[in-house]
């Protein structure tokens, strides 16, 4: 009875991590975009629009342009065009980890750190 018990948990163990959620960045390499989160206590919306090489962001009424460098379909690379300080020219590591209908969850980090941060991205065009 132990033996059989054993043999489900492996077996349904083998099943669950073999299952890889369908991902389909390549419907999110270009297009326009918004970003919500919360920033000081406030929830504040970005607008940006991306192609294949550049990335031009829309926030606060401010415009701000990014080259991107697309490591594979799901992975790129986005560095300021004109930083405006230490922190603006280091580039940023952007990973899609799901993607659903017109949406897609994404994790991000400065290249080279560790620490890592959240969101969701929802296309509008």
């Amino acid at each position: 009875m132990l033996k059989k018990f054993i043999l489900v948990l492996v077996t349904l163990f083998i099943l669950v991590s073999c299952y890889n959620q369908e991902k389909n960045c390549t419907d999110f390499k270009t297009g326009r975009f918004t970003f919500e989160t919360y920033l000081n206590g406030e929830v504040v919306k970005t607008t940006f629009t991306r192609n294949d090489t550049l990335e031009i962001d829309f926030y606060q009424g401010q415009v701000d342009s990014s080259n991107i460098r697309w490591i594979n379909d799901c992975e790129y690379i986005a560095e300021k065009i004109n930083p405006t300080g230490i922190m603006d020219r280091k580039a940023l590591h952007f990973k899609i980890l799901t993607t659903k209908d017109n949406t897609y969850t994404f994790e991000y980090a400065l290249v080279g750190e560790t620490k890592k941060q959240k969101g969701t991205v929802t296309k509008i065009e």
